[in-house]
């Protein structure tokens, strides 16, 4: 069969050969990356069309973050997502991509409560979000939550660290495992949840010291952000990391481009030639086709 022998893709453009060989990244794949020389690569998604570019990229996994709460919806923290939110925009980050692993974020509430109402709720992140696994935080009183989930058939992602469901009780996001009492803490945190069943652990906003001991102590996956380079992958958030958030710059993002400013640029460019009138022309217009003319029908 030729190399260029094309199929057609689910979202639209046809898909070459040559990259049919790539396959949907699986929960024993992001596993099978631990100690891994080839980081795993993981970017927050929102749509179908962040979804396919951030795929067609090559990100392993998608992360349909309760940070849209902030970078969609504008709000100041992450804590008013609901868990309809999350499964809306899965669908649509689902519906975009073809070989990343799609993880479905548990926004505030919606584990806490009851092991029972947790798994109520992953479970509708996978049924109707088409998520292929959730994520939630907190080490080790959320243990046995992360058993009863997995459990069922669900795989988890655990998270530690800077967790921003509990801003308020840290103060703020604060980088968090400076000491070595809360250090201490995070590193049983982290033993906690692997133990339960997590299969991977994100590591946030804490020392790079402290992400490599935690590396180097558990058997899964650890994906920091804010947590230096000795994790087995990293995440951001695709707005960060485009440069699509002019006002927050954290220290531990780095900007691969100003979209936000581009962005400007471009939309004032067509508000200026709209005002003009040099917007639309003629290649952008459609014309009347003339009517033909046929023989006059006669009576009689």
């Amino acid at each position: 069969m030729s190399d260029n022998k094309i199929l057609e893709a689910k979202y639209g453009a046809p898909t070459p050969m040559s990259e049919l060989s790539r396959k949907r990244v699986t929960v024993p794949q992001i596993r099978g990356h631990k100690g891994d020389a080839e980081p795993l690569v993981m970017i927050t998604a929102y749509d179908a069309t962040f979804a396919r570019m951030l795929d067609e990229a090559g990100a392993d996994l998608l992360l349909v973050g309760d940070s849209l709460g902030m970078v969609v919806q504008g709000n100041d923290d992450t804590l008013s997502v609901t868990v309809d939110d999350i499964i809306y925009h899965c669908r649509a980050v689902a519906r975009g991509s073809r070989y990343a692993h799609i993880v479905g974020d548990m926004p505030f509430l919606s584990y806490q409560v009851t092991a029972e109402e947790a798994l109520r709720n992953a479970g509708r992140l996978i049924a109707e979000g088409h998520a292929h696994s959730v994520k939630l935080e907190g080490g080790a009183v959320m243990a046995p939550t992360i058993a009863r989930i997995v459990a069922a058939g669900i795989p988890v992602m655990a998270h530690v660290g800077l967790t921003p469901q509990s801003v308020h009780a840290m103060g703020g996001f604060r980088v968090q495992g400076r000491d070595a009492e809360d250090a201490d803490r995070i590193v049983a945190d982290a033993k906690a949840v692997a133990d339960a069943g997590a299969y991977a652990l994100v590591l946030e906003g804490i020392p790079d010291d402290l992400a490599q001991r935690i590396t180097d102590t558990i058997d899964i996956p650890t994906i920091g952000i804010g947590a230096g380079v000795h994790c087995d992958g990293q995440v951001l958030v695709c707005y960060d990391l485009l440069g699509l958030t002019p006002d927050l710059k954290p220290k531990f993002v780095k900007r691969y481009d100003e979209l936000f400013d581009r962005g400007v640029a471009a939309a004032k460019a067509y508000c200026d030639q709209v005002r003009a009138r040099e917007f639309p022309g003629p290649e952008h217009t459609f014309k009347s086709r003339p009517r033909p003319v046929g023989p006059v029908a006669t009576v009689g």
